[in-house]
C-alpha cells in the first residue's frame, strides 16, 4: 500500500472513531464509587498546618521557633493567602499585637515597602509582592518545611477520635502526612469539616455569610492627580472619600456593588482598590467561588474604563493585576471547647486564658443588597475584648486546632475577630500550644496558657 493511501485510510478510521454514535453516553447517575487504593505517607511532621495565610504562617513560625518539627500546607504558589495571593494590602487590628505581627510590620518597613501618610505618619498598607517574600524568609529561618501548590483533602482519625493524617492533591498525586498535633488554618475551616468537627456557617436566621471582594492593584494615577478620592492623611474621615469614588465611579458608567469603594496607597503611583461585593455566595462552593471571581474582575475593570474615560487624574488608571483569591469574609466557623460570643464583644470580657485582644469593631458587609450595599447596622457596639485559647481548640476531633477566621465563635463576634491583625495574634498563639503540647505528648486542651508565654 502506497504511503499516501495508508495515511487517507489512518484519517478516514480516526473520523471513524471520533463518529458521534460511537461516543459514550454521559452517566446520569448521582454517584460513582472511587476505587479504593493505599496513599503513601509522604512525611511526617511534630506539627502540620494547614493553609498558610496570615494565621497559618504566623502559627508554623511559632512552632518552629518553639523546637517543633512543623509542615506547613498552602494551596496558592505562595505564602500570606489573603495577604498576598488576594492583593489585601491592609491589615486591620494590629496596633494593639505585639509578637510576630510587630515583627512582620518590622521586616515590611525594612524592605522600604510600607506606606506612609504626607506628614510621615505608618499606615495599614504594605506591598502584597515584598509581604510574600517576608513571610517565606520568616518559615526559611525557623526551619519550616513548606509545601505549596497542594491542597488538604481528606483527614484521618483513629478509633478515639485524634486526627492523625491528612490526605493531600497536588501534582505530586494524592499523598498522606502525619502529625502529632494539626492547626486549621484554611480560613474555611476545611480540615476540621473533613475530620468530622461540627459548625456553624452564614447569618443564624438567614443562612447567607457576609460578601466576598475581589482586589485590584491599579496605577497610572498620582497621590496629587486623584486627591479627595482617598485618605491620605491623618484625619479621621473614612466616609467622604468613599463617597466621593462612589459618585465618580457612577459618572463613569458604572455604579460599585459595594457602595464604599476604597482606594488606598501602597506606593506614590501603586494604589489597592476594593469596590466590589460578591452576594449570596458560599466560600465552601467551588462554583459559587469561580462565578463570583469572574464577575467581580469583570466588574473592577468596568469601573476602572469608566473612570478612564473621565479623564483628568484618571486619564492613565489602568490595573496592575486583580486577585488570585478572591476575598472570602465568612465561611465554617468551627465548633471549640468555647465560643466567642456577641455578648463577651459587646461587654468587653476578659479571658483567664486570652490568647489575643480585638479592639475592631463590629464589620457585618451586608448579606442582603436589597437593603444595604455597604454595611450593615447592628446595634451593637463592640467593646475590646478577648480571643480565648479554649476557642482555638477543637471540640469534636482531638489533636486539632484552628486559627484565623474559622475559630469557634457566633456570626456577630466573627465580623469583629475576622480581621487579619488577629489572625496573626491567634494562629502564634496556636502554634506555640501546638508545639508544646506535640513535644510534650499531650492534647491541646490540657496545655496551660501560662506554658505558650
Amino acid at each position: 500500500m502506497k504511503r499516501r493511501d495508508f495515511l487517507k485510510l489512518g484519517g478516514m478510521g480516526a473520523a471513524l472513531s471520533l463518529a458521534p454514535r460511537e461516543v459514550p453516553a454521559l452517566s446520569v447517575a448521582r454517584v460513582v464509587r472511587e476505587p479504593a487504593r493505599d496513599v503513601l505517607i509522604q512525611g511526617a511532621a511534630d506539627v502540620v498546618v494547614c493553609g498558610a495565610g496570615p494565621a497559618g504562617v504566623a502559627a508554623a513560625v511559632a512552632a518552629a521557633r518553639k523546637g517543633a518539627k512543623t509542615l506547613l500546607l498552602e494551596t496558592n504558589g505562595c505564602l500570606g493567602g489573603i495577604w498576598t495571593a488576594g492583593l489585601l494590602s491592609w491589615i486591620l487590628d494590629y496596633k494593639n499585637k505585639s509578637g510576630l505581627m510587630a515583627e512582620i510590620w518590622q521586616r515590611i518597613e525594612k524592605r522600604g515597602s510600607r506606606a506612609f501618610t504626607k506628614s510621615g505618619k505608618a499606615t495599614n498598607a504594605y506591598d502584597p509582592e515584598v509581604m510574600k517574600l517576608v513571610l517565606e524568609e520568616m518559615c526559611a529561618e525557623a526551619k519550616v518545611e513548606i509545601q505549596l501548590h497542594t491542597r488538604v483533602c481528606a483527614a484521618i482519625s483513629n478509633d478515639e477520635k485524634r486526627l492523625t493524617h491528612v490526605i493531600t492533591e497536588s501534582k505530586s498525586g494524592r499523598e498522606a502526612f502525619a502529625g502529632k498535633v494539626f492547626v486549621d488554618c484554611t480560613g474555611d475551616g476545611d480540615l476540621a469539616a473533613q475530620a468530622g468537627c461540627g459548625f456553624d456557617m452564614g447569618h443564624p436566621e438567614t443562612g447567607n455569610t457576609q460578601p466576598f471582594s475581589l482586589m485590584a492593584i491599579i496605577s497610572g494615577v498620582t497621590p496629587e492627580g486623584i486627591e479627595g478620592f482617598f485618605r491620605d492623611d491623618d484625619s479621621k474621615d473614612w466616609a467622604g472619600p468613599k463617597d466621593k469614588l462612589r459618585v465618580e465611579m457612577e459618572k463613569g458608567g458604572h455604579s460599585p456593588s459595594y457602595a464604599k469603594p476604597t482606594i488606598f496607597r501602597l506606593r506614590d503611583d501603586l494604589f489597592a482598590l476594593m469596590a466590589n461585593h460578591e452576594y449570596y455566595m458560599k466560600g465552601t462552593n467551588a462554583r459559587d467561588v469561580t462565578a463570583a471571581t469572574l464577575r467581580a474582575r469583570k466588574e473592577l475593570h468596568a469601573l476602572i474604563d469608566g473612570l478612564r474615560s473621565l479623564g483628568g487624574g484618571w486619564k492613565n488608571v489602568h490595573i496592575v493585576a486583580t486577585g488570585e483569591q478572591i476575598g472570602v469574609r465568612e465561611g465554617r466557623r468551627i465548633h471549640g471547647l468555647c465560643s466567642v460570643s456577641t455578648d463577651d464583644v459587646r461587654e468587653g470580657r476578659a479571658q483567664k486564658d486570652a490568647v489575643c485582644r480585638t479592639t475592631f469593631g463590629i464589620d457585618v458587609h451586608s448579606t442582603d443588597p436589597k437593603k444595604e450595599k455597604g454595611i450593615e447596622k447592628t446595634g451593637i457596639r463592640a467593646k475590646p475584648y478577648d480571643i480565648p485559647l479554649r476557642a482555638l481548640i477543637a471540640k469534636d476531633v482531638k489533636g486539632l486546632m484552628m486559627a484565623g477566621r474559622c475559630i469557634s465563635g457566633d456570626f456577630i463576634a466573627h465580623s469583629s475577630y475576622r480581621v487579619t491583625g488577629n489572625s496573626v495574634a491567634m494562629g502564634e498563639a496556636a502554634g506555640k500550644t501546638a508545639a508544646v503540647a506535640a513535644k510534650s505528648g499531650r492534647l491541646p486542651s490540657v496545655v496551660d496558657i501560662s506554658e505558650i508565654s
